[in-house]
């Protein structure tokens, strides 16, 4: 019998999920997911070393059914205070209609699922990307409107989505998606006492952001953060410290909003040169 009463949720056992996991499961029960087994195991293990009690779930966030059934599975494990979604994957990991179903679909799904399971109070965090902030002439208002409020089972259903697009631009959409998702959702949240925000993250030291160097699109990237303010990659650390700020009581009014951990990169890439004050 476990000695804990609460319980975390990080949904992505990368990098980043890691870190969370770390920053936030001390002193209560952590419930892993993944929808690799390898990857799982290793994050379970690594926690484990470090004193953590681990639950490990294989999940598909792209199934309704699978996120359902591992969040009934958490809220069974005990009070759950703090859901973190960071399941995600990168344009060179997969086609545009896997990005839609993993990173636009998935994160739909863990609010729908988490929203009416956790306990008043608490805080659900999705994880989104500084490229949604970017997206730009990508997504009209009618399609904002549409990522926002469509039920789950028609979000998929738009003329702008194109699932045989190009998987930068579905990344970029799908982000988009995630931020104003979770402002919809506040209005969801509110009925039970659950907060929802989201943290999008800029060029993350990660091995997807890792991987993504070593594609085409790798100079791009590496322009992004040499023209940053703060001119490096960030850590997982970075985003997991945010991360609990939100979920902890000092955010108690902050919700339906999206944290930028970027480094100053949009406004690095915004405002490329300002002249110097005069003297």
């Amino acid at each position: 019998m476990s000695a804990y009463r609460n319980a975390l949720v990080v949904i992505g056992a990368g990098g980043m999920g890691l870190a969370i996991a770390r920053r936030l499961g001390s002193g209560q029960r952590v419930v892993l997911a993944d929808y690799s087994q390898k990857a799982l195991d290793t994050a379970a293990e690594s926690l484990r070393d470090h004193g953590h009690e681990v639950e490990a779930r294989i999940v598909d966030v792209s199934s309704y059914e699978s996120v359902s059934e591992l969040a009934k599975f958490a809220a069974a494990t005990g009070q759950l205070n703090t859901v973190v979604n960071t399941a995600g994957i990168s344009p060179h990991m997969g086609t545009a209609k896997q990005i839609y179903e993993i990173d636009l679909l998935g994160t739909a799904h863990v609010i729908d699922a988490f929203v009416q399971v956790m306990a008043p109070s608490s805080s659900l965090i999705c994880i989104a990307s500084l490229a949604g902030h970017m997206a730009g002439l990508a997504v009209s208002p009618e399609l904002e409107l549409h990522l926002a409020t469509a039920p789950r089972d028609k979000l998929l259903d738009h003329p702008e989505i194109d699932p045989d697009g190009l998987p930068a631009l579905a990344y970029s959409v799908a982000k988009k998606g995630n931020m104003v998702r979770v402002q919809a959702a506040a209005r969801a949240g509110q009925r039970n006492g659950v907060r929802v925000n989201s943290v999008s993250p800029g060029v993350i030291a990660t091995a997807m952001v890792r991987h993504e160097l070593q594609t085409e699109g790798g100079a791009a990237i590496r322009g992004m953060i040499e023209n940053s303010p703060i001119p490096r990659a960030g850590t997982a650390d970075d985003v997991a410290n945010v991360v609990a700020f939100l979920a902890s009581s000092e955010a108690c009014f902050i919700d339906g909003t999206d944290i930028l951990v970027d480094g100053g990169g949009l406004a690095g890439y915004r405002f490329k040169a300002v002249p110097e004050a005069s003297s």
